[in-house]
């Protein structure tokens, strides 16, 4: 596995201190990471720092050079078996000099004990592979625009906030690769967001779905999209789009691994805007793929 090289600029300048490596809390989030993430055209949630925070409050790490910030990651452990790597921005003067690699070793430390998730440029598999990760499946950005159609969803949907929270956690757990109860309550509480949930006939049987979209700097984003059947899926898909004003772009990023996700993007029309690898260090996670038409984030997976 790739190591920081003794000989570089990044590992002259820890062992002088000039470079440092130190958690973030919410407001550096806000003032740092989601301001970078939305200049790499990532389009960050309008409050996703906060919500980011609640998943690991030391899940997120700042590199300072001289004490200005030049570095950030995310390695957000949400238990002791899964985390996930993110928010991986190192600033142009600074790359190739080892300091975004000290910056992601401490990361993977955090996350010691962990398999470890995260998504990254297709074009950057190779390295990612020198870090000990392997290719599990592609995700893909889709974009559409809310257009003036009937977006009347197949099933009913209601408000997320109608159900307890630990009705929507064991859906949940079921597409996601560990419980984060705390994440979930800040997620489906954000500003201006919108949660729904499908339930069963009569609410006799378990959760249907459940499915956000919250505001962008550009639009919004869907995610997730969790569903056990693709009807649920659908309207879902179609009653969060509804809640968003006419004309405003939004976008599905889903996994490859779910056909059926594939096929709800291309039966509206949807367009791909960019494509990520998922990659692990650790064995693959085992979730029910089949249900996950749409990923929470590609930060946080």
């Amino acid at each position: 596995m790739k190591r920081l090289d003794p000989k570089s600029d990044a590992a002259r300048d820890l062992a002088t201190g000039r470079y440092r490596i130190r958690h973030q809390d919410a407001a550096g989030l806000a003032a740092v990471t989601v301001p970078w993430m939305r200049e790499a055209g990532w389009n960050p949630g309008l409050h996703d720092a906060e919500s980011f925070f609640a998943a690991d409050p030391q899940g997120f790490l700042v590199g300072e050079w001289e004490g200005r910030p030049i570095a950030t990651v995310s390695a957000v452990r949400y238990d002791d078996t899964f985390g996930f790597i993110g928010c991986y921005i190192v600033q142009e003067s600074f790359r190739g000099r080892g300091y975004g690699l000290a910056l992601h070793e401490a990361a993977r430390k955090h996350l010691e004990g962990c398999t470890q998730g995260g998504d990254g440029v297709l074009a950057n598999v190779e390295k990612y592979k020198q870090i000990g990760r392997v290719f599990a499946h592609r995700n893909a950005r889709y974009e559409g625009i809310r257009q003036a159609t009937d977006w009347t969803p197949p099933l009913p949907c209601r408000e997320a906030s109608s159900l307890p929270l630990s009705a929507i956690e064991e859906l949940d757990r079921a597409c996601f690769p560990a419980a984060r109860p705390a994440f979930l309550k800040a997620w489906l509480g954000q500003a201006g967001a919108a949660a729904l949930v499908v339930t069963a006939p009569g609410e006799s049987g378990p959760l249907r779905g459940y499915g956000v979209i919250r505001p962008c700097f550009r639009g919004w984003k869907i995610g997730p999209l969790f569903a056990r059947d693709p009807q649920t899926a659908e309207s879902l898909f179609r009653g969060l789009v509804d809640r968003i004003p006419l004309g405003n772009p939004f976008v599905l990023d889903i996994s490859e691994s779910n056909p059926e996700a594939l096929a709800l993007v291309q039966r509206h029309g949807l367009t791909e805007v960019f494509a990520t690898a998922r990659m692990y260090t650790g064995p693959f996670p085992k979730i029910q793929t089949d249900w996950v038409y749409g990923i929470t984030s590609f930060e946080l997976g």
